[in-house]
């Protein structure tokens, strides 16, 4: 395939890195922006902007396929979040003859059904979360399965991610307020109220496999990452490579997210997900079907560049390197600095941006869309940058982490900035014993 044009079917920071990659390609590239981003960086360094008409517009398939037609682009990339793992929007791509960055339809739906990711990996031969998939013809089955299973239990939307969807239960009393709760807001988030049920593995951490593979059958991965510091189910804090792991262990972890990726068909960057408990057994848990908000960390261990891989394999290319050709050095973390405020219940903080200063120095990466008088809109994610170091060294990367937390000023909105710099002050994070249960455990104490 011979592309010239990109439309970058995204916002903020992740259309930002995107376009960086595309242009250093020899790409042209498209934005397109709503009206709460008229101003924003994305629009201004892309050759191309189109406007889209309200601030949901991000998530209509129609209105990008259309832009990318007028705009003369033959490649869409979707980043992550909105519709990076819409199989609607994968194939009405393919249909209007536009090249999707990503993997196919059919893999994306597999991978999408947690019930059908769940089989996969078994014939995988990958060990999964005890669990139950149903379907459940009844809800007197799905109780008795619980029954059966066993308690703590979380309930998990089939085509549940980001936490939505996500309940845990500990006692059968509590079972059908969990159940109600998971389907209504699964209902809203994916319009599918479908569950599943898994056994509750903790204390565990949550560890990460970065897989690419193109259309030639070659499917390699990049090591893993931790993602264990988290509120909620969301991420908070990553770091690569994830520490305590021995080398047998890793070797498994990435054994096992190639198998799964080969099992579904998979091409482009994809990242297998497992829990870890304290016997050092490890467990799937998803495949997210889309580039990571935390790919960094893995650039800045292996020195490659995930954007250009995903662009090149979406072009027909075969992967440059074979497994053996990967190395890694150092430590790399990243800290996802959102506009809230963690002293107050991590209320969002829209709003205008006064001074902003990026930090600066060696090893260190700010992946961002602020800029001094920018103005936050309500509408979208609070994330608005990825602080990224790397040092020879875990400890020295905290230690470069937190230099630049310090440095960095973000001035008339609330940020995550003063709880990670708690954090990486902390004795447990300090000796890597971290796990799903850190900031619970420790919220309190963090923010007094």
């Amino acid at each position: 395939m011979t592309a010239t044009r990109l439309l970058v079917a995204n916002r903020g920071e992740i259309a930002r890195r995107i376009i960086a990659t595309a242009r250093d390609l020899g790409w042209e590239t498209v934005a397109v922006w709503t009206p709460p981003d008229a101003g924003a960086c994305h629009v201004a360094e892309a050759d191309h902007a189109l406007p889209l008409e309200g601030p949901r517009s991000y998530l209509d398939p129609d209105a990008l396929i259309d832009a990318a037609r007028r705009a003369g682009a033959d490649v869409v990339h979707p980043g992550y979040g909105f519709l990076a793992e819409n199989p609607v929007f994968a194939r009405a791509c393919e249909s209007a003859g536009l090249v999707f960055v990503g993997p196919s339809a059919a893999a994306m739906e597999t991978m999408g059904d947690k019930g059908a990711a769940r089989r996969l990996a078994a014939d995988a031969d990958v060990r999964c979360v005890p669990g139950a998939e149903g379907p459940f013809a009844t809800e007197d089955a799905l109780r008795a399965a619980a029954a059966e299973l066993g308690f703590p239990l979380r309930v998990k939307a089939v085509a549940g991610g980001g936490g939505r969807g996500l309940r845990r239960v500990d006692d059968i009393e509590s079972l059908d307020a969990a159940l109600a709760g998971a389907r209504a807001e699964a209902r809203a988030a994916f319009d599918d109220d479908r569950v599943i049920l898994e056994r509750l593995v903790a204390p565990a951490r949550h560890v990460e496999v970065q897989v690419v593979a193109d259309s030639h059958g070659h499917c390699i991965h990049l090591g893993e990452r931790d993602c264990s510091v988290q509120r909620r189910h969301q991420k908070l804090i990553e770091e690569c490579p994830a520490p305590g792991l021995s080398p047998g262990l890793r070797r498994e972890l990435g054994d096992a997210a190639v198998r799964i990726a080969r099992a579904c068909g998979y091409t482009g960057a994809g990242t297998v997900e497992f829990l870890v408990d304290g016997a050092g057994d490890f467990y799937f848990l998803e495949m997210n079907t889309r580039l990571q908000v935390e790919h960094p960390v893995t650039e800045m261990v292996t020195g490659l560049d995930l954007v250009k891989m995903q662009i090149q394999i979406a072009a027909g290319e075969e992967l440059p390197l074979a497994q053996e050709d990967i190395i890694f050095r150092g430590h790399a973390i990243e800290c996802r600095i959102n506009a809230e405020d963690p002293f107050n219940g991590f209320r969002p903080s829209p709003g205008r941006v006064g001074m902003f200063v990026p930090p600066g120095g060696p090893g260190v990466r700010l992946d961002s869309h602020l800029f001094s008088g920018y103005t936050i809109p309500p509408h979208y994610d609070s994330l608005v940058a990825k602080l990224v170091v790397w040092g020879n060294t875990r400890s020295e990367a905290i230690n470069r982490m937190q230099r630049a937390l310090i440095e960095t000023i973000i001035e008339g909105i609330k940020t995550t900035i003063p709880l990670y710099n708690q954090v990486l002050a902390n004795a447990e994070f300090w000796s890597g014993n971290v796990d799903t249960g850190f900031m619970e455990t420790h919220l309190r104490a963090l923010l007094d």
